[in-house]
C-alpha cells in the first residue's frame, strides 16, 4: 500500500533520517519502534506532506508520489493522527472535523445539517455518545484523541498513521480504539502505529520496523520476535530496569498531608479529593497509583497551591505546618512540581534550553545575568546527560526524553526538598525511561523526597518505597513496595 524508499531528511546540524526503507501492507497494523530521537515522527511528517524537502521516494499503491502538503496527502488517502492534539478547543466537534473542508448547499451556505449528520455517524462508529455541537474544550483528553481519529475517517484515508494514539487514553478507551482499528483492518486500510507500549504492539500489530538514529535497523513479523529482542534493537544494548533499593531516613518527615479535600467545581455533592492523608520521609519515594479521574493530578495541584484556598486540610513540610495558596509559596517552602504535560505546562518550547532551565530561579528585579544562566545550563546538561549540541538549542527540537530532562533541570535548580513528579516518563522511549528512572533513584539517594504519580504499574513498583492507591478522590490502600503487585494495586484502584 505504501513504501518509503531511501528517505533522508536533514535539519541544520542534524541528520534526522538517513536512507530509511519501509513497506506497509493493506489490512494490517504496522508498528514503528524506536527511541525518542530515532526519527519516527520526522518520518511520519515526510509521509504526510508536512515536510516536502527530503531525499528518496514515496510510493502509494505502486505509484510514485510527492505530497505538497497535508491536504495533498489527505486527498491521496494518507491521514495522520498526531501525538499532540491538533484540535481547536473553542470550536465544536463538527466544526473541528470539517475545518477547511466545509460542506455547502446549493446557495453556497454552510450545510450544517449534513455536517452534523455525518459527524453523528462517525461518533457512533467510534462509540462516542456525544452531540456534534459539543465544544472540544469540554471533552476529556481521551475523547479528544478519538475526535482526531474521526478526522482521519472523515477523509476516508486508506493509510492512517497514528503517532502515540493511546498516550493519554484510559484502559477502556484503549480497548475501544483497538476495536476500531480491528474494523479498519477488515476494510483493508493500512495502519501505521507508533507506540512505546510493547504489550499494546504485540496485541494489535502484525508487522514491525525498528528505527535507530534515523535509520531502519530491522523489520519483521511481530509473532516472530520478543519484547527483549525489540528493546535491544531499539537501543543497541540490553536495558534492565531494577527495583529501587530502599534507603530512607525514617526519622525525618519531609511532607505530611492531613485530611486534604478539594470540592468538585460543578457537582456540589462530589469532591475531587476527599480527606486524603499521607506521609513522605526524607529520601523516600512514594508512588501514587489510580485510574484516570481518581484525583492523582488534583492531589499534586492542591499540595502545590494551584487551587489556592479552595483546598482544605493541613500540610507539614519538614515538620513545620505550611499554608500554601500559590505555586510561589510552594517553591519557597522547598516544593517542586514536574507537570504531566511537559509541552504545554513544563516548557516554553520556542525558548532555548538555558532560558527554560533558569525560569524558576530568575530574579525579576534587574537585568538577566547571561553568564550565570549559561553556567546553570551547562551544569544540568552535564549532570542529567541532556543530548544537545548547545544550550541555545530550542526545546522544541529536542526528543521527548531530553525535553523531560530540561523540565527536571528547571526544578532541580530551585534546590527543592520535595519533588512531585506527575507521569514523568509519559511519551518517552525505553532507554530514556531507564535514564529518568536512574535520575529519580539518585535524587532519592541524595536525600530528596519524591512523590511519583504514574499510570504504569511497573514504573510504580520499580521506583517506590511505598505506594498509595487513589480511587474517586480517596486513598483506598497503602502498601510497602515489596508487598505490592499488579493485582493488589488494580483491585484497590477499582
Amino acid at each position: 500500500m505504501l513504501e518509503a524508499i531511501n528517505i533522508s531528511k536533514s535539519f541544520p546540524g542534524v541528520k534526522a533520517l538517513q536512507g530509511v526503507n519501509l513497506t506497509f501492507y493493506p489490512g494490517t497494523v504496522n508498528a514503528i519502534l524506536g527511541e525518542n530521537g530515532a526519527g519516527k515522527s520526522t518520518l511520519l511528517k515526510v509521509l504526510t506532506g508536512v515536510y516536502t524537502n527530503y531525499e528518496g521516494e514515496i510510493r502509494l499503491n505502486g505509484e510514485l508520489v510527492r505530497f505538497t502538503g497535508i491536504k495533498d496527502a489527505e486527498a491521496a488517502g494518507v491521514g495522520i493522527i498526531h501525538q499532540e492534539l491538533n484540535l481547536i478547543p473553542q470550536l465544536s466537534i463538527a466544526e473541528n472535523l470539517y475545518l477547511g473542508k466545509e460542506l455547502r448547499n446549493t446557495f453556497g451556505l454552510l450545510d450544517e445539517k449534513a455536517m452534523e449528520k455525518r459527524t453523528k455517524e462517525l461518533l457512533s462508529k467510534l462509540n462516542l455518545h456525544l452531540s456534534p455541537g459539543t465544544l472540544v474544550q469540554n471533552l476529556k483528553v481521551g475523547e479528544q484523541q478519538l475526535i482526531e481519529i474521526a478526522k482521519a475517517l472523515l477523509s476516508d484515508s486508506q493509510v492512517i498513521l497514528m503517532d502515540e494514539p493511546t498516550s493519554a487514553l484510559s484502559d477502556s478507551e484503549i480497548d475501544n480504539l483497538h476495536a476500531i482499528i480491528s474494523d479498519l483492518k477488515k476494510e483493508g486500510k493500512t495502519i501505521v502505529y507508533i507506540s512505546h507500549k510493547m504489550d499494546e504492539l504485540f496485541r494489535i500489530a502484525e508487522n514491525y520496523t525498528v528505527m535507530r538514529d534515523g535509520e531502519t535497523v530491522d523489520a519483521g513479523a511481530m509473532n516472530e520476535t520478543t519484547e527483549k529482542d525489540l528493546i535491544t534493537k531499539m537501543v543497541g544494548r540490553d536495558v534492565q530496569i531494577l527495583r529501587k533499593v530502599q534507603k530512607v531516613n525514617e526519622e525525618k518527615e519531609a511532607l505530611k498531608i492531613e485530611s486534604l479535600s478539594l470540592p468538585h467545581p460543578v457537582l456540589k455533592d462530589r469532591k475531587l479529593l476527599d480527606n486524603v492523608s499521607l506521609t513522605l520521609k526524607q529520601g523516600e519515594i512514594i508512588g501514587i497509583f489510580g485510574l484516570m479521574g481518581a484525583g492523582r493530578t488534583e492531589l499534586l495541584h492542591s499540595i502545590f497551591g494551584l487551587h489556592g484556598k479552595k483546598t482544605t486540610g493541613d500540610i507539614w513540610i519538614n515538620g513545620e505546618k505550611a499554608k500554601i495558596n500559590s505555586p510561589k509559596e510552594a517553591i519557597k517552602k522547598g516544593l517542586a512540581f514536574l507537570t504531566e504535560d511537559r509541552k504545554t505546562e513544563g516548557l516554553v518550547l520556542n525558548m532555548d534550553i538555558a532560558s527554560n532551565i533558569s525560569l524558576t530561579t530568575l530574579k525579576i528585579d534587574g537585568l538577566l545575568n547571561e553568564k550565570e544562566e549559561e553556567k546553570l545550563a551547562q551544569e544540568y546538561i552535564k549532570s542529567l546527560s541532556i543530548k544537545t549540541p548547545t544550550s541555545k538549542e530550542q526545546c522544541v527540537n529536542l526528543s521527548g526524553g531530553n525535553q523531560q530532562k530540561v523540565v527536571l533541570a528547571k526544578w532541580l535548580a530551585t534546590q527543592p526538598d520535595v519533588l512531585m513528579l506527575d507521569e514523568p516518563t509519559r511519551g518517552i522511549d525505553i532507554k530514556a525511561k531507564s535514564e529518568i528512572y536512574d535520575l529519580i533513584k539518585k535524587l532519592a539517594e541524595s536525600g530528596k523526597s519524591i512523590v511519583l504519580v504514574s499510570s504504569e504499574i511497573p514504573e510504580i513498583l520499580a521506583l517506590s518505597d511505598r505506594v498509595y492507591v487513589l480511587a474517586e478522590g480517596r486513598i483506598t490502600a497503602e502498601f510497602e513496595a515489596e508487598q505490592a503487585d499488579e493485582n493488589k494495586l488494580l483491585k484497590a484502584a477499582i
